[in-house]
């Protein structure tokens, strides 16, 4: 048995001293020690050993084939699980690198394992792999982090959480270090992927990465590498169709919406917020071109197709004399039209007769399998009687429609119900709307094509292409008008923290369409089911 006993310290007066003289000393030594974060996942996710790994990132990048790009890479995506999966199609981001530059890259990954209501920039002094350290650009990270309130240094998402390393960062590094050589780091982990998270980062990185200039070959001097991987363990098939609607969006830059489906879980990637953020600053910097390079998932690795994991590559470029890859236009022909007017109508009937959602299908229309946001104006003896619409692209076409007419018969505010008595007196017109992009000139607004929606903080306002003609304004009024639908100044599409998204419309049935309701909009019901109980997947309140 041993005895602890209390110290009298009067009788060790010079083993005081000299822990007194000692302590500032070590504390010293300890201050500086550089805080380097080490390899979380090597051994499971990649090699430990370094001529393994470095041989393994060479065979993928080697297998890969890159584009020739028409101007300035900006920003790129790459997926991020172990190695054997998701390495052969992040090697097709990196493979853009062979042959460049740059002075530092900020890799935006996703929190795994600790939520944090803030961009996480690493603060310590490098990221360690098996291939060495990567030194943090400090400097630039301290001029980030005092850019936005959402941004602050902080170990959160960067280290180990109940025997758990965070491995989306990290998995990215021995990429970069084959390909570019020496280079400074700018580590970012999010905590929240809401879209004002992902927009004060993304707007944050664009005036910074614009300050620090361009290299001799006109690309910047900063590179944003966003780590994503897609959908999570659904069978083969299925992952393709979300992924490929996530890749759709990328590819037409509309990362609005993008950023609402990831949030309402529509469509999935565990980075999705990073990809919005690295779209973000890279729109502010020129981009106008998204590549998508290689799309692949588990299944195309091992045998089991049941519960897959998608990965993608993507690049952001800046092109001359280009507004960004939009694709054909979206059209539909007289077959599609009807078949969704039929839609609309019987959904309205089925709503107010029987209280229910009508059962619709596309009818083997492939137009009509696609998502997209659409309204439906109900009119009798030409004045309004009700419209309401989804913006995102939440749902199959003939899904929309079906939706948005039976809340316009049923559930817009302004307005009764639709009895059964008024049916046969209803006029219908339907708008699909196109994808969103946010206005960068002014002048770029076609008073009469293009709708309008203004989102500023969680403030969102949205105005049809045929608003302004009815009404006969002119560009400056119909912006004006936007702000105040999302309950805002007049002029507050001027601010810097003011977002306008345009948009077109393919409208069909009656001539006119008025104001219209969204059941997203703030102070208006989520989308219901005819007893009120909220529909899923539609927007929250």
């Amino acid at each position: 048995m041993s005895v602890t006993k209390k110290l009298d310290w009067r009788y060790f007066p010079s083993l005081f001293l000299l822990l007194a003289c000692s302590l500032p000393r070590g504390h010293a030594r300890a201050a500086d020690k550089p805080k380097v974060r080490q390899p979380g996942v090597a051994g499971s996710f990649y090699p430990a050993d370094p001529k393994e790994l470095g041989k393994m990132v060479d065979d993928f990048l080697a297998q890969a084939t890159a584009p020739a790009l028409k101007g300035p890479l900006v920003a790129l995506v790459a997926p991020h699980a172990g190695y054997p999966f998701s390495g052969p199609v992040a090697a097709y981001s990196y493979a853009l690198l062979r042959g460049r530059k740059f002075t530092r890259v900020v890799v935006i990954a996703p929190s795994h394992y600790e939520a944090f209501p803030f961009n996480s920039v690493y603060d310590g002094d490098a990221y360690a792999t098996p291939l060495g350290q990567v030194l943090v650009d400090k400097a630039f990270a301290a001029k980030l982090v005092a850019m936005s309130p959402l941004i602050k240094f902080s170990g959160q998402g960067h280290g180990e959480v109940q025997g758990r390393w965070e491995h989306a960062l990290e998995d990215e590094l021995p990429f970069l270090q084959r390909v570019l050589g020496e280079f400074k780091l700018v580590p970012v982990v999010m905590g929240e992927q809401d879209y004002g998270t992902s927009r004060a980062l993304g707007v944050s990185l664009a005036k910074l990465i614009e300050k620090e200039g361009t290299t001799a070959d006109g690309d910047f001097n900063t590179l944003i590498v966003a780590s994503s991987d897609m959908s999570h363990y659904h069978p083969y098939d299925e992952a393709e169709t979300i992924d490929h609607k996530t890749l759709k969006a990328i590819e037409e830059w509309d990362y609005f919406n993008m950023s609402g489906n990831f949030e309402q879980r529509v469509w999935e990637a565990c980075g999705g917020g990073g990809i919005v953020a690295a779209m973000i600053a890279a729109e502010r910097l020129g981009a106008n071109r998204a590549i998508i390079l290689k799309y692949a998932n588990s299944g195309d690795v091992t045998p089991d197709k049941s519960r897959v994991v998608g990965y993608g590559a993507e690049a952001f470029v800046k092109e001359a004399a280009s507004r960004g890859s939009k694709g054909a236009e979206f059209r539909l022909d007289v077959k599609e039209e009807q078949a969704l007017m039929t839609i609309a109508k019987k959904a309205v009937e089925s709503a107010v007769r029987e209280g229910k959602l009508y059962e619709c299908s596309p009818g083997g229309l492939e137009a009509l399998t696609r998502d997209r946001g659409a309204f439906v104006t109900l009119k009798k003896k030409g004045e309004l009687r009700g419209c309401i619409g989804y913006i995102t692209p939440l749902k199959p076409l003939c899904m929309t429609v079906r939706d948005v007419a039976a809340f316009a018969a049923v559930r817009d505010p302004r307005f009764s119900p639709v009895s059964a008595a008024e049916l046969g007196e209803l006029e219908y017109e339907i708008s699909v709307l196109s994808p969103l992009r946010r206005v960068t000139d002014w002048k770029q607004i076609q008073v009469g094509h293009d709708g309008l929606l203004v989102r500023e903080g969680e403030s969102q306002g949205v105005l049809l292409p045929q608003v302004a003609s009815e009404e006969h304004w002119d560009r400056t009024t119909f912006l004006d008008q936007t702000c105040v639908k999302a309950g805002l100044p007049r002029r507050c599409w001027q601010n810097e923290d003011t977002d306008v998204f345009q948009f077109s419309a393919l409208v069909f049935g009656q001539p006119h369409a008025p104001d219209a309701v969204m059941p997203d909009q703030p102070g208006v019901p989520p989308s219901r089911d005819m007893q009120g109980r909220q529909v899923p997947g539609s927007p929250p309140h």
